[in-house]
Order: structure tokens, then sequence, then C-alpha cells
């Protein structure tokens, strides 16, 4: 889940379908008529819930993509190391499941875009199939994504983001979007949290005790424990780095923490919270007044 902002380890806590269509049952005599949705308004659409914008057509995201719409937009590496205990797509994974959390709530006028799986990660490069974008990449791929969708009416997009290092780019973007009368909000990991504070028993921020938690909560399958070791070297400056003599924090497993005291009930509490704070954040997007254009 965590990058590093400023190259620095720093301090971070720690989605559903559409449900299924019904069919009213007809029972008559002789025969039995049904009369078949407009195609121009899916179900999902007349019933103002979340969607899936990739499970639509073109016609049915027209009439779905409006000044009203939010649109929520995961943010989670599918190739970055947490540690020999747990996958490299961790984050892709807990944005899909923030994503899938979202759709549960079913707030009205909400579009959930496909996650974006690449982004700026640089200080885990040292770690084999560990990728990042350039900072300014990673700015330009968020803009130009969020213009895209703004094009159809939108002007409120928020994104479900995983990373600390990813914050940097994303402020970027919403700076540059703010001038053209698009507000852009994002997921703050830096943020501290209550739950967290509550059950952390030891420090760290990357593939630690309470990512680990919250994955054991999530995705239990992808957690290997048995290769959980301590792993929580003096913090310095950079990004983590194998080597004992270089530059950053001397980390030989990749993680920075303690994932040995994980559990899933410390999981339960932190995702829940996470939850809780984005369903908020959401909700006072919607109200948020939009900038003027420059």
């Amino acid at each position: 889940m965590s990058g590093i902002r400023h190259l620095s380890i720093q301090k971070k806590p720690a989605l559903r379908w559409l449900a299924s269509l019904s069919f009213p049952l007809c029972v008559a005599v002789i025969t039995c008529a049904q009369t078949p949705a407009p195609a121009s308004a899916p179900q999902s659409a007349r019933a103002n819930a979340a969607v899936l914008l990739e499970t639509l057509s073109w016609d049915e995201a027209e009439h779905i993509l409006t000044p009203d719409t939010v649109v929520v937009i995961g943010l989670g590496a599918e190739c970055k190391e947490h540690g020999r205990h747990l996958q490299l797509n961790n984050d892709f994974l807990m944005a899909e499941y923030l994503k899938k959390r979202v759709l549960d709530a079913a707030p009205q006028n909400v579009v959930v875009a496909p996650t974006i799986n690449y982004s700026f990660y640089p200080a885990f490069l040292e770690y084999p199939g560990s990728t990042s974008l350039s900072i300014d990449t990673a700015r330009a791929m968020f803009t130009d994504i969020i213009h895209s969708l703004a094009h159809y009416g939108p002007r409120r997009l928020y994104i479900l983001n995983t990373g600390i290092s990813t914050l940097r780019p994303l402020a970027q973007a919403a700076a540059d979007l703010s001038k053209d009368g698009i507000v852009l909000r994002y997921t703050d990991l830096t943020k501290d949290d209550p739950a967290e504070k509550k059950v952390r028993q030891s420090g760290g921020t990357h593939a630690d005790e309470i990512e680990t938690s919250m994955m054991l909560y999530i995705a239990p399958e992808t957690v290997r424990m048995k290769k959980a070791v301590r792993d929580l070297n003096p913090n310095q400056a950079g990004g983590l780095t194998r080597d004992p003599q270089g530059t950053g924090t001397y980390s030989p497993t990749g993680a920075w923490g303690d994932p040995t005291h994980a559990t899933r009930e410390k999981g339960q509490a932190v995702v829940e919270s996470l939850v809780s704070t984005i369903l908020k954040d959401i909700d006072d997007l919607r109200q948020a007044s939009l900038p003027p254009v420059k």
C-alpha cells in the first residue's frame, strides 16, 4: 500500500458488484407479455446506484456521466514489492477491494472507473518486479484520464489512492485540473487514523504490521505469514535499499516494519475505518463547489 513521500518513510495506516437483475414473473391463461426496459436507461442508471463504468455501453455511459456525477477511480500498483510475504499486486488488490466497497455503499450518482495500476513508486526499484513512472508522467496520466472523463460532464473526481509517493503527482494534477474547473480529491494515507493507533504494536510503514493485517482481512489467501519477519532498521533519507551500505533505509526483505504482529482482527478495524473515511470524502466532494475556470 505504501509509497515513500519525498523518498523517505512516511506514516500510513493501513467496494460490491451491481445487484443481479430481477425479472418479473408473468402468469396468464394463454399468453404472457413482458415489456423490456429501454436500452438507453440501464437499471443501474434508473436506480441511481453506483455503477462500474467498464460494464456500460457508450450510450448508457452518456446518460450517467453528468455534471452531478462523482467519478471514483482506484489507484494501486500491480507490480511493486511488498516484502517476501505479500504479493507484488498488493496495492492493486487493495484498490479493487475499496472500489467494491464503494459500490456496496451504492451512493447516488457515483460512477466507478477502472483502476490505474502504474504510478510514481521510486522507492522500491531495487527489488525485482517493482515498477515506477516518473513523477511528470504520473501527473500527466492523471490529468489526461480525468480530462477525458470530465469532457462528458463530471467535474468532481475522487481517487482511491493506496500509496504515499503518489500523493505528490496527485497534488500536482489537482492543481492543474482546478484551473479547468475540475475538483480532484484523493485518499491520503498519511493522515492519522484512530483505529490504527489503537491496534498498532510496532513501527514501520511498508508491508508492516498494519498493511499485512489489512491484507489478512481483505485477501488472506495472498498473505504468506510463514515468510513474514521483522525488518525495521533505522529510517534513513531515501528509498528502501537491499545494500547495507546503500543510500536509504536498509531492508533485506523489502518490508519496513514487523508484520509478525499482524492479525485479521487488526486489519478489520483499520479497513472499516478507512472505508468510512473514503465514503465521507466522496460525500463531501459531492457538495464541493467547483473552482472557476482560469
